[in-house]
């Protein structure tokens, strides 16, 4: 079963009034069941040959005011939900991706999840426990800043996390990834069979540009309480890192849960590819307000022809 989005390949993104990004779908999506090399098929400085940070920004704040209003008939509509996952190095900038391209969600149909250091509860149960619980129910958009994929990522570049989980030998025998990768295509699956359209954005930063948002954070008061030694350490990890998300890219990008690789290093662009995913892939739904039938309609003349009697 395939997901409802089916881009256009050759589309192009139209920016500002008359300008035109080469950016296209095929270049930040991950087709299903090919192999995944960031250094080789996903360039984090990619801009599609567009510099018009100011027309980008301005398509940006075309894209929230369309979310906005598709938000409003997803919410009355009351049939599909809405899951936006992201993943990333540290400093790539999720929270600032989730705060502009989200800026005009009504919050009482919006939720965002970040998914934290496992608690003893829910180490006591499977993994993707927690994320069930904090999944959007009908009419809603869900967000998570990092999710169940940690399990396939922190997990298996620090063994000692794995080894907190107390998994009986059955569950670790054989190649546990691949046992996830599996555990976690199916969940998906049935997400989207039950109304959920899920969206994975993976947003790929460089090493050097990574530094230098390290570097800022430390070098500017303002944003010191940004940083974290522990930011830092897992920096140590960075090849494994790359590894553990080419593989996880390779095997759960699927027709019904695919993933887009978005090109972090400039801000700018990285926050109109993701407004351009959410908004087309809303606007694929062809939702629509719904409509009473004549006895409703009748019973709410009555109800008016009351309220003007009083």
């Amino acid at each position: 079963m395939k997901l409802d989005v089916d881009f256009d390949k050759k589309r192009k993104i139209p920016v500002g009034e008359s300008g035109q990004v080469k950016f296209r779908f095929r270049d930040i999506a991950v087709e299903p069941g090919k192999a995944v090399s960031l250094k080789r098929d996903f360039d984090p400085d990619f801009t599609g040959g567009y510099d018009d940070k100011a027309g980008a920004l301005q398509k940006v704040a075309s894209n929230v005011q369309r979310l906005s209003e598709m938000q409003q008939v997803l919410y009355a509509q009351d049939t599909y939900a809405l899951l936006i996952i992201f993943q990333a190095m540290d400093a790539a900038g999720k929270d600032g991706a989730i705060r502009h391209v989200m800026s005009g969600i009504n919050p009482q149909g919006c939720h965002v999840t970040s998914f934290k250091s496992p608690s003893a509860e829910e180490l006591d149960q499977g993994y993707l426990w927690r994320a069930s619980k904090a999944l959007p129910g009908r009419g809603m958009i869900g967000i998570f800043n990092r999710s169940y994929y940690e399990e396939v990522l922190a997990v298996r570049v620090h063994p000692e996390f794995l080894a907190k989980q107390k998994l009986p030998p059955e569950a670790i025998k054989g190649n546990i990834w691949e046992n996830r990768f599996k555990e976690i295509n199916n969940f998906e699956k049935y997400l989207r069979q039950n109304g959920t359209i899920v969206l994975k954005f993976f947003l790929n930063i460089s090493k050097d540009e990574q530094k230098k948002r390290f570097l800022s954070r430390i070098d500017e008061p303002d944003k010191n309480w940004k940083f974290s030694a522990a930011d830092y350490e897992e920096r140590k990890y960075w090849d494994d890192y790359q590894k553990a998300f080419e593989d996880m890219l390779e095997n759960t990008s699927t027709d019904w849960a695919p993933w887009f690789v978005i090109p972090a290093d400039n801000k700018w662009f990285a926050r109109l590819a993701v407004s351009e995913v959410v908004s087309s892939s809303l606007e694929r739904l062809d939702l629509k307000m719904p409509v009473v039938d004549n006895k409703q309609r009748e019973r709410l003349q009555g109800i008016r022809g009351q309220l003007l009697s009083e």
